[in-house]
């Protein structure tokens, strides 16, 4: 097979895997062409989180913070491994947003800002590449001390999260407004051809079901700047932020595949470097630093002496005009004691109250499954796959709800969708174990065996229609899902501002039997502020958020007789 064959199977091999992962984030939903197994419960048809659960960042970071490994993030093995035969393939071949970053470069820098003398040099190794290693040590510092914040930046974890929460939700309000904007010419068979194209394109390419998510300002603003800084350096994101590229570099000094440079036929023309996707060095009489290095391959296809050449065991020994390369990246060990040591203090900070355990706010309710607020944060990567795919757009990203530590973190808010009693899809689509997978059952529950609780409902009687008003309302019993319902209702005489007498049935809720859905809140008729709200109180997963907590100490038996 020739260079200019491989370079090919690498550009379709790029196209295909961030087609892949755009497919399965699409289909990181809630579709009506679901179907219920035996049991009655909802099951995704794919394998969405795979992307993920390959990511080995992600796997090492859920290790350091929590001393487990998801069994699903074991996959991670499949990219590491290759890496220490191949090096960085995966930024070069698989990586969807490092695909994203080389293309956006290719439309803006390559093309227009970078061309000739500057783009040669733009390609060459600068000392800012360093940065994504510091980074790396940084999180994994902070994961050591058991805050996890790799999904920050973690580019599999950051592109799910951005094309999940803003990409996609702008794309269906795109497509409607074309549709609406058609319809308001008012021309009936146009009108007619656009609304069959939106029903017929609309469940294929894009998210049929409308979803609005918080804090997709800034999730979005991230995004965009990643994208806008292609157009001052070509990948820049791939070639000085990214943690995931810092990992497989460290990984890529074992590599037995590289580049071999023959100084003898080099007439230093540097089309390499004009086509350079790592900005590794590959001209003959600099370093080549194979760290760096993502396969693209340019190098060799576009010298045309022959003087680059890829290949197992290339030879290693250098000369005085043409160095050995360099397999580990350039770092003081004092930044490297640095990086990790400013991990490690950023434990304290990232808390939302006291500076050694996790305070989360009374109103953070997290979906059902999830583990006692330390061990959750400690697990979410922040990827956005139970938000995407949560039937009723209940899960959103929070912002400083519970402290930067859970910055994008899953939130239910019940003002705006409630938590589907028969949906397990959250706990599916989790690649980390911060939710667990539930069955129906377990969430539901039965006589023998209580279901999982993500809250309580309470009723503020100063907003309630019937408690304040003594009008009569009986919305939150309607809505409220359980059997039997956790709102009952009770027909008492109320008295208007005239003293006349009105027959009103009056909510209570029965703490025992809420699981704090939210169904009851988002229903609520009255404007802004609902009448009835649902706190965290009450949680299964905290053994300490109780209603009526005793904390009173406990009362220490006498060891003896008793005297008299």
């Amino acid at each position: 097979m020739t260079i200019a064959a491989v370079r090919h199977l690498r550009r379709a091999s790029q196209a295909l895997f961030f087609a892949a992962f755009f497919w399965l984030i699409l289909k990181t939903t809630f579709e009506a062409d679901f179907r219920a197994t035996g049991g009655g419960e909802i099951r995704l048809p794919y394998p969405v989180s795979i992307g993920l659960e390959l990511d080995p960042l992600v796997g090492l970071a859920n290790l350091l913070a929590n001393g487990t490994v998801y069994s699903g993030l074991l996959l991670g093995l499949v990219v590491l491994l290759p890496t220490i035969f191949f090096g960085r393939f995966f930024c070069g071949w698989v990586c969807p947003l490092g695909s994203l970053n080389h293309w956006l470069s290719e439309v803006r820098s390559e093309r227009a800002a970078n061309r000739g003398a500057r783009k040669i040099e733009a390609n060459r190794y600068r000392g800012y590449q360093r940065i994504k290693y510091y980074l790396l040590l940084v999180f994994l510092g902070a994961a050591l001390a058991g805050v996890l914040q790799i999904g920050l930046l973690d580019p599999i974890a950051l592109l799910a999260r951005s094309l999940g929460t803003v990409v996609l939700p702008a794309l269906h309000v795109a497509a409607e407004g074309v549709r609406d904007a058609v319809a308001a010419v008012g021309f009936a068979p146009l009108t007619n051809a656009a609304q069959r194209v939106y029903d017929t394109l609309g469940p294929l390419v894009l998210p049929f079901r409308p979803q609005f998510f918080h804090a997709l300002l800034t999730i979005g603003a991230l995004f965009v700047a990643i994208l806008w800084l292609n157009r001052l350096f070509t990948r820049f994101w791939c070639r000085g932020i990214c943690p995931l590229g810092a990992l497989l570099g460290l990984f890529s000094r074992l590599a037995v595949f590289g580049l071999e440079k023959n100084a003898a036929s080099c007439d230093h023309c540097n089309k390499c470097l004009l086509h350079c996707q790592g900005a590794d060095n590959p001209d003959v009489g600099s370093a080549w630093r194979q760290e760096e290095c993502v396969l693209c391959l340019n190098c060799q296809a576009a010298c045309p002496h022959g003087s680059l050449r890829f290949r197992f065991f290339p030879r290693l020994e250098g000369t005085r005009d043409n160095p050995a390369p360099v397999r580990t990246p350039h770092l003081t060990r004092r930044k490297v004691l640095g990086s990790l040591a400013g991990g490690l203090a950023l434990f304290p900070l990232f808390r939302a109250g006291d500076a050694f355990s996790a305070n989360p706010n009374p109103l953070l309710i997290r979906p059902p499954g999830a583990p006692p607020e330390d061990d959750f944060l400690a697990r979410c990567i922040r990827c956005g796959q139970c938000m995407r795919v949560c039937p009723n757009n209940a899960l959103h990203p929070t912002l400083l709800e519970s402290g930067f530590e859970g910055l994008w973190t899953p939130v239910l808010i019940p003002r705006i969708g409630y938590c589907e009693p028969s949906c397990t899809l959250c706990g599916q689509v989790c690649p980390t174990g911060a939710i667990e997978e539930l069955t129906l059952s377990e969430k539901v529950g039965d006589r023998a065996t209580p279901g999982v609780h993500i809250g309580t409902a309470f009723v503020d009687r100063g907003r309630c229609l019937p408690w304040a008003m003594a009008i009569p309302c009986i919305v939150c019993e309607e809505w409220c899902p359980v059997s039997p319902k956790a709102i009952y209702l009770r027909e008492e005489i109320a008295y208007d501002r005239n003293g006349d007498a009105v027959n009103v049935k009056r909510p209570f809720v029965d703490p025992a039997i809420c699981n704090g859905c939210g169904a009851c809140e988002f229903a609520c008729p009255v404007a802004d502020q609902a009448a009835i709200r649902v706190s965290s109180v009450g949680e299964s997963r905290s053994r300490e958020n109780r209603i009526l907590l005793d904390r009173r100490p406990a009362r220490r038996e006498p060891s003896g007789p008793r005297a008299n």
